[in-house]
Parts: C-alpha cells; structure tokens; sequence
C-alpha cells in the first residue's frame, strides 16, 4: 500500500489568509512529518536487522524504504540551479562539500565519480549514500555539513530540513545505523531509474499490536541506549588506546630525562671537578708568572742601569774620537797646503827644465837626467795617491778630505800637461835662454838639495799619519764590537718581554676558558631546572587524564522518559522547549541551559555540554595550561 510524500499533507490550508505564514505553517509541518519518517524508517531497519542477524542486501525492504526518506530528506528546501537545460534539483550538490570539509570522505567520493553506469546526479548521490552506510560513517558526514551551515545555505533554503533543528536530530538517530552490516550492489541503471516513493506499508500496524506500543517504546529506547552505550564504548575505547598510548610514550620520556639528568649530573661532576683542577692549574700558573716577571724585572732594571753606564763611557770615547778627529783634519789641512806649495815649485821646475831642453840642444844629457829625476817624483807622486786610496777604504768618514786631494791631483795633471805645451813654446825661447843657462844651473843645484830634504820629511810625516790611521782603525773596531753586544743585550731582553707577553696572553685564554666553563655550568642547572618542569608538568597532565578517566567512567546517561524538568532551570519540557542531552554528565537540559559546544575527548569534534559542565572543562583547561 503506497501513498503520497509526506510533505504534501496540510499544504493547502491557509487559515488566516496570509500567503507567509500558511508557507511557513507548512514548512513545519513538512519538517516534522519527514523527521518522524525517519526515526520510523531508522527504527523498523534496526528491529529487523536485529532480528535477522545477518549482513543486508540492497534488496531489503526495510533498507530501501531507509533510502527513500533519507532522499526526500535531503532534497525538502533544496534550492533549484538553473541552466541551459532547465531548472535542476540534485542532492548529491551538497554532499560533494564533505569531500572538502572531510578528507576521510575523498575515497567515497572519488569512487563514485569514477562509477562509468552512472549518469545523472540523483543517482550519484544515491550511490554516495550506500557507500557511506556501508563505511558507517553516514553520520559523522552528516554532522560535517550540519557544523557549515555557511555553505549549506548556498544549496537550501533558510527553513528546510537541514538548515533547522530537526537535521540535527536525525544525525543523532543515524548514529544507531552503525550497528548494522550492509553489502549494497550498485548498479548505475537500478539507481539513476528508481522512483523514490515512501512505502507505508511497513510502518502500517495491526489492531493487535496496538496494544504492546508500550512495550515496542521501551524496546526502541533500550534500543537507543544500547546503541549510544556502544558508541560511547567505542569512543570511550578509543580514547583509552589513545591515553594509553600516551601514558607509555610519557613514562618513554621520563625514563629517558630522568637517564639524561643522570648523565648531565655526571657531566656537571665532572665539569666541576675539571673546574678546580683548572682552578689550581692557574692559581700555579699565576704564582709562576708572577716570580718570572718579577725576576725579569728585576734583570731588566740591573741591564738597563748597566746599560745606562756603558752608554755614558761609550759616549765619553766617542767625544773623545770626535776631538782627535778634528785635530787629525786641522793637521792634514796643513799638509795639503804644504803639498800645494811643493807642487807649485815642481812646476816651476818642469817649466826650467822644459825651457833648457829647448835652449840648448847640447845639454840633453843633463835634460834627459832632469827627466828621470821628473818620473821618479811622478812616482812618488803616485805612491802618494796610492797610500790616499788606502786611507780613503780604511776612513769613510774622511771621505770628503781625500775627494779633494784627488781633484787637486787632476789638477796637476793637467798642469802637466799644460807645461808640455809651454815647452813647446819654450823651444822658439830656446836662444833667449842660452845666457841664462849657466845662473840657472848654479841656482837649480841649491833648489833640487832643498827639494830633496823636503821629500824625506814628506816621507816621515805620511809613515807618521799611517800609524795614526791604524790606531783609529783599531779604536773603531773595538767600538763596533761593544756595539755588537748592546745589540745582542737589548735582543735577549726583547725575547724575554715577549715571553712575558705571551704569558700574560695565556693568562686571559685561561680566564676565558673559565668564563665558558662557568656559563656551561650556568646552561646545565637551567636544563635541569627546565626539565624538573617538564616532569612536574607531565605528572599533572597524567593526574588529569586519570581523573578524565574515572569522570567518563562516572557518568550515566538518563532515558528521555525519566527527565520532565530541565536540570538546571527546572522549566518543563514542551514541544517548544526541547530536551537535549549533556555529553559530558549525560542528563536532559533545555536548548538554552545547554547551548555551549566543546571538544570532548571521547568525541572527535566539538559536542553538546551543559553550562556546569562547560566551566568545570575551561576550569580545567586553564590550570593545565598554567
């Protein structure tokens, strides 16, 4: 026997005549006509299910008729897309938004697509709901798309089924499907072709059976509490494998702090230990650099005052070498002016003797003797110059003195050149000078035995200056020997400074070793202090997780028949006010006493809790945290 769609029942009464109102009155009625469809259909599905004890077919009657609802369900206020093909209603639009807002659900979702049999979106979203039933997960996607009410207004309108409270209650009847098994069969022709019509024959009971709906109500709601219970377990072992887990990794992690802070109390140990034998290492080291610098000290103060006393004598020679210095210059003045005179007179000489040559022919033996007597003091001459060479080597100082001497020498060269081309002219003199001759020869024989003298002395006082410059010679070297040894002295005391530097330098690496050592130090006891808070923060941790545990343990949950009153404002229930469940405690509130959502840990996403309840969680949840 097979009737209309629900929601068509009571749709064209307008009583008072407004058009919005008559909308509104049956928007609700279609609302609560299909809400308890479903927990008829839900209800019938269990109890045969249950009775059959097996997996389901997608030939049930019981799991069609399931479908169907869910289907008219889904589809009450969906808002119609246009395109070029017409107007187009599609429930499978909403049931897409899991796939973003769930990532367990792009499985299903990418299984379906890829379906080749199926062809329009009715039967993709038919198909969508077979896989989710037989995944048992139909539920939890539900719930999904119920927390985004935002993006389910895109889809329907502000007044249907799922936008309102009712889509909330039959998410939590979808909850009792997981106790089922079902292998569904989907095939793309049976599910774009099927017609979606409610089937009452089903529900439909005799005269006789009317008389146990007393005890059809306490079954369904053992029923309920059977399938809430299993839940509660499910989640509730879930949560226990969860905090298990958590418990042994926490005792993990103690075990290896508490093996981390015996190694580190070892280490800081042994770091104090190699602290104090650092500490006596340069307390030594200090007492020795301390008596060697002081000693060296005291020896750099005995070489300076030794020093300062050579330097004195040193400077007193050298003012001494620096006066016969100057009297050796002033003397050899003097006999370079001699020199100059003698070398004047030999000229004047050379002219006499050049002029005779010239005069007469007849005595060139006596000119030819003058000339020898002219190359022997050209030789001597040279000697001269020769010894000046030597002097000049051994005295750089007098370096100016002897330049001279060597240009004066040039000069007489030259001169005696000069005196090669008097004699020349000399030569056309000749006859002039022949009456000469005889006064001449009777004055050059005084001259050239005055000459003669006058070399000899030359001779002495050049062996005289000889010796002299030998003495200098050895005075100097004497000098550069003591100098020498200065050099070597202040070279020790400079190799000993920077000993001492580099003492004092290996001092302050010692001192900054220390510094680190210290801060190292400084470093372990805050780990140690950071990690005895960590201990104490797990500790507490497992005291509350213990205590979550025994609260869950605790608390039972009341039946819809034995709550009247709402536990906190004591007002009655209504068809207005509603009774609605505390998943935390478990007893009946009204909507506004237990309006408040949080995240418990039986439940993957945040749940219903009452106000009692919600202060005692952000209570707990602020010690934990502080």
């Amino acid at each position: 026997m097979r009737g209309p769609v629900p929601g068509s029942r009571g749709g064209g009464k307008c009583c008072s005549g407004n058009v919005g109102e008559a909308a509104k009155y049956q928007t609700m009625e279609e609302r609560a006509n299909l809400m308890n469809m479903m927990k008829l259909s839900i209800k019938v599905l269990i109890q045969s299910a249950l009775s059959l004890g097996r997996t389901l077919d997608s030939d049930f009657p019981p799991l069609q008729q399931f479908f169907v609802v869910t289907e008219h369900c889904l589809k009450h206020g969906l808002k119609a897309k246009k395109s070029f093909m017409g107007q187009n209603k599609s429930f499978f639009g909403p049931l897409e938004l899991v796939e973003k807002l769930c990532p367990e659900a792009s499985d299903l979702a990418t299984s379906v697509r890829n379906l080749p049999e199926l062809r329009t979106p009715v039967g993709r979203g038919r198909a969508w709901l077979y896989l989710a039933v037989m995944q048992k997960k139909l539920a939890d996607y539900l719930k999904v798309l119920l927390d985004h009410k935002n993006l389910l207004s895109e889809f329907y309108e502000p007044d249907a089924l799922m936008m309102e409270e009712e889509g909330a209650v039959i998410v939590g009847l979808l909850v009792g499907l997981n106790v089922i098994d079902a292998n569904l069969c989907l095939k793309g022709e049976d599910l774009d072709s099927q017609v979606a019509v409610i089937d009452f024959s089903l529900y439909l009971k005799d005269p006789q059976s009317s008389d146990d709906g007393k005890e059809d109500g306490g079954i369904t709601a053992v029923l309920d509490q059977k399938h809430y219970v299993e839940e509660l377990n499910r989640h509730l072992s879930c949560t226990v494998g969860d905090l298990q887990s958590k418990v042994e990794c926490l005792e993990k992690n103690n075990s290896k702090l508490q093996d981390e802070l015996t190694a580190a109390t070892d280490r800081i140990r042994a770091l104090q230990k190699e602290q104090q034998e650092l500490k006596q290492e340069n307390d030594l080291i200090r007492e020795r650099s301390e008596k060697h610098v002081e000693v060296t000290k005291q020896d750099t103060k005995v070489e300076l005052e030794t020093y300062k006393q050579s330097r004195q004598g040193l400077d007193e020679m050298y003012s001494d070498v620096w006066k016969q210095l100057k009297e050796e210059k002033r003397i050899r003045m003097e006999l370079e002016k001699e020199l100059e005179l003698q070398i004047g007179m030999k000229t004047e000489m050379e002219i006499a003797m050049k002029l005779l040559e010239k005069d007469t022919h007849e005595k060139q033996d006596s000119l030819v003797a003058l000339r020898q007597q002219l190359e022997e003091v050209k030789a001597i001459n040279l000697q001269m110059f020769n010894k000046s060479q030597n002097a000049e080597s051994s005295l750089q100082q007098k370096e100016e003195a002897i330049s001279s001497f060597e240009g004066k020498t040039h000069q007489m060269m030259s001169s005696v050149m000069q005196m090669e081309d008097r004699l020349q002219h000399a030569e056309k003199a000749r006859k002039a000078a022949e009456e000469k001759n005889v006064k001449l020869k009777q004055e050059l024989g005084g001259k050239i035995e005055t000459m003669k003298q006058q070399l000899i002395q030359l001779d002495n006082k050049c062996s005289v200056l000889e010796k002299e410059l030998k003495s200098e010679k050895e005075q100097r070297q004497t000098l550069q020997q003591e100098l020498h040894q200065e050099k070597d002295m202040t070279a020790l005391l400079k190799t000993k400074l920077q000993q001492v530097e580099g003492l004092k330098k290996e001092l302050r690496k010692l001192q900054e070793e220390k510094q680190q050592l210290e801060k190292v130090c400084e470093e372990q006891d805050q780990a140690l202090q950071e990690m005895g808070l960590h201990l104490s923060q797990s500790k507490l941790k497992m005291e509350d997780i213990k205590e979550v545990n025994k609260a869950l343990k605790g608390h039972t949950w009341l039946k819809d028949d034995e709550a009247t009153h709402c536990k906190q404002c004591e007002k009655e229930f209504s068809i207005s006010r509603r009774k609605h469940h505390c998943r935390n405690c478990g007893h009946i509130f009204c909507n506004t006493c237990s309006s408040n959502e949080l995240a418990l840990p039986s439940y993957p996403k945040p749940v219903r809790v009452c106000d009692t309840c919600h202060t005692l969680l952000l209570q707990r949840c602020s010690s934990n945290s502080s």
